[in-house]
């Protein structure tokens, strides 16, 4: 009998990855406004230079380690597991889960947002929740058709989100060059806090790990997951820094700047036109990192059942290998946090996110000691600067929890609410656990 050999599936190329980290990390100047509205623009620029060195060099240093060590699918998750054992394993996928709930909720709410400056009436009623929700449904339809497809359009949409912001940048500098406007480098807006702005700084930098739980559908992981970081976190920096520059240099006001203002600037500098284009990429932005991030939570589930962490279905793949049970599962959780307020779920998803972060640094020195030996085709540096990499993400992390203290979500602190739901996975892994012991006992009839 012959046997009809199986085609190769598609990998994730180098510059679809680039445009999917991208998207996973940031997606363009959208979301910072808020930033410009706590602080003013000295103090932006001063947050957004200093947080790339001690949250986003430090964290892709870590992730190009251990993704070119360690290219397996569910990333993160895998090497948690491998440093530590499947407790924290398990914890390191129930944190990344629990945050991706309240983080994957921001983008359609940052859709919604750009749309509704486009036109009110499309946002009148129910409207605006039946548009998030289309968002999740046409992620999930994207998402089945696999990986390459997601990286492939990822590119387009990154190419459509920045066209605008390149003529936005060169519009501002020029208006600076030709009419010498006063800038107000200190003057911030009363819409949010100095804190609020810091949060929102952190959000918009984090996310670094999330393209590592693809590595399996990445061509050459070894090599392109180093190269794929840092060529993200310079597009990122720069995409974020130069707006906010040409903006000041402008001479516009940041009074009321918050979601969706990059409109009302772009309107000022270039008419209309630019306006609608710069909607159009909001909306862009909120339905490309929703789909980038879709590709890459919807890994962990499928990595964990396959580890006996959760339910076997999780497991089940289509024909392109996409986990579609996971796919599905996961777009109905986000779909139900769609009406949750933006500044608590970042609160949330800070404290959530973050404890999963430090759990990475620590596998990173842990995996160091234990496996030395171990093929690294990227080092991020000796041993003790491994160990140091973790300070500045650390301290960051404990003034997002500081800076939650006072955030409500219902009753309760969003604090409270995000450290129930952490602690919520060590008694789900000894749920976990009991069931499988109980499963061969109940197979030989015990």
């Amino acid at each position: 009998m012959r046997f009809r050999r199986q085609p190769a599936r598609r990998k994730l190329r180098i510059i679809p990855l680039i445009a999917a980290t991208y998207f996973m990390v940031s997606g363009g100047p959208y979301g910072i406004e808020d930033i410009l509205g706590g602080a003013g623009f000295a103090k932006a620029i001063v947050i957004l230079l200093l947080l790339p060195f001690l949250w986003s060099i430090p964290t892709t240093l870590m992730i190009g380690e251990l993704a070119s060590a360690i290219p397996a699918e569910g990333g993160f998750y895998v090497w948690v597991r491998r440093a530590l054992g499947p407790f924290w394993g398990y914890q390191e996928g129930w944190l990344s889960l629990a945050a991706s709930v309240f983080d994957m909720a921001i983008y359609p709410t940052i859709f919604v947002e750009y749309l509704g400056r486009f036109s009110p009436a499309l946002m009148a009623g129910p409207r605006a929740y039946l548009w998030s929700l289309l968002v999740v449904v046409v992620c999930c339809a994207w998402n089945l058709r696999g990986a390459p497809a997601v990286g492939e359009g990822t590119v387009g949409l990154f190419l459509l989100l920045l066209a605008p912001f390149a003529v936005f940048i060169a519009l501002g500098f020029w208006r600076a060059f030709a009419t010498h406007p006063a800038v107000q480098w200190s003057n911030a807006g009363a819409s949010t806090t100095l804190s609020t702005a810091i949060l929102v700084a952190m959000w918009n930098y984090m996310g670094w790990d999330n393209a590592s739980t693809v590595a399996q559908e990445v061509e050459d992981p070894q090599r392109n997951y180093p190269r794929a970081m840092l060529a993200s976190a310079l597009l990122v920096a720069f995409t974020y820094i130069l707006p906010l520059a040409a903006v000041a240099c402008a001479g516009i006001s940041v009074a009321h700047f918050t979601t969706g203002s990059w409109t009302d600037a772009a309107r000022l500098l270039g008419g209309p036109l630019l306006g609608l284009a710069v909607v159009a990429g909001g909306a862009i932005n909120g339905f490309g990192m929703f789909n980038a991030l879709m590709m890459s939570y919807t890994r962990l589930p499928l990595a964990m059942a396959e580890d006996g962490m959760l339910p076997r279905a999780l497991a089940r793949r289509n024909r392109r290998g996409v986990p579609i049970v996971s796919v599905l599962l996961c777009g109905l959780a986000w779909a139900l946090a769609l009406n949750l307020r933006f500044e608590r779920l970042i609160s949330i998803d800070l404290v959530l996110y973050g404890a999963s972060l430090l759990l990475e640094f620590v596998a990173l020195v842990v995996l160091r000691l234990r496996e030395p030996d171990l093929e690294r085709p990227f080092r991020a540096g000796n041993l003790a600067f491994a160990t140091a990499l973790g300070l500045g993400p650390a301290a960051l992390i404990a003034y997002a929890l500081y800076a939650a203290r006072d955030e409500q979500l219902g009753h309760i602190s969003a604090l409270a609410f995000a450290l129930a739901i952490a602690l919520l996975g060590p008694l789900f892994y000894w749920l976990t656990q009991r069931l499988r012991t109980r499963r061969p006992a109940l197979a030989t009839g015990d």
